[in-house]
């Protein structure tokens, strides 16, 4: 099957997804098709700020009908806070879509999670993954903390950096999460968070969501047939 995949947003995570692609395929001796065109991160960023998700989708909708152009089977967002759309988005694509929510929320059912904590963009966050969970209770960062998270993942996701002050902040907040409020694993939910995590002890249990979001194209079946496609079943 041949992925298509919007990426940009941001660059740490394409490049990400694209490493782990490769790495996935490989382990399940899959040969992997890929296409990526690239998303402006400062689009999606104004989009949310004005609650613009239709115009966000509209421009998703030009990268897909590039896509199946071609020759792409299924389309995937490189982001989480890109999925604010996701539902106008799959309304318009000319292929379907393989949707992160979907597969984080199969994958909190299948493991039996009661509580989770959110760390990434503050519409990921403030939205609980876009009321798309029904599986476990999700928590966020509390007060400041919570504006703490978002600008700096902000940052951290344009510049495709991170420095140990941001990392920090981020580990703080998963703690406190687990500690004060209960979550008994914490969600990267933003895809650049790989950037602060990847190898790195943080002292509690991590999912990252781009990996759960990879096995689930790993295992999608060679033909899907609907515009909403999660889990590879």
């Amino acid at each position: 099957m041949h992925i298509g995949m919007i990426g940009g947003i941001g660059p740490a995570a394409t490049e990400f997804y694209y490493r782990n692609l490769v790495k996935a395929y490989k382990a399940a001796n899959k040969k992997l098709e890929l296409t990526i065109v690239h998303a402006e991160a400062s689009d999606l960023i104004n989009n949310i700020a004005s609650n613009a998700s239709d115009v966000q989708a509209r421009l998703f909708l030009k990268m897909s009908q590039r896509l199946e152009k071609a020759g792409a089977d299924v389309v995937v967002i490189s982001s989480i806070a890109g999925h604010f759309c996701v539902s106008e988005f799959e309304a318009l694509s000319p292929i379907p879509v393989i949707n992160i929510i979907d597969a984080l929320e199969s994958e909190f059912a299948n493991k039996g999670l009661k509580k989770v904590g959110l760390l990434g963009h503050g519409v990921s966050m403030r939205s609980k993954l876009f009321g798309g969970i029904s599986s476990a209770e999700i928590v966020v960062p509390l007060g400041d903390e919570f504006d703490c998270v978002n600008d700096e993942y902000i940052q951290m996701a344009t510049t495709g950096k991170i420095d140990r002050r941001q990392r920090e902040i981020f580990f703080l907040a998963g703690k406190n999460m687990c500690e004060n409020q209960g979550a008994e694993i914490i969600v990267l939910a933003g895809t650049d968070l790989c950037l602060a995590f990847d190898g790195e002890e943080c002292g509690f249990s991590v999912m990252d969501s781009a990996l759960v979001h990879i096995n689930a194209i790993c295992n999608m079946k060679d033909k899907p047939d609907t515009n909403r496609v999660a889990e590879g079943i």
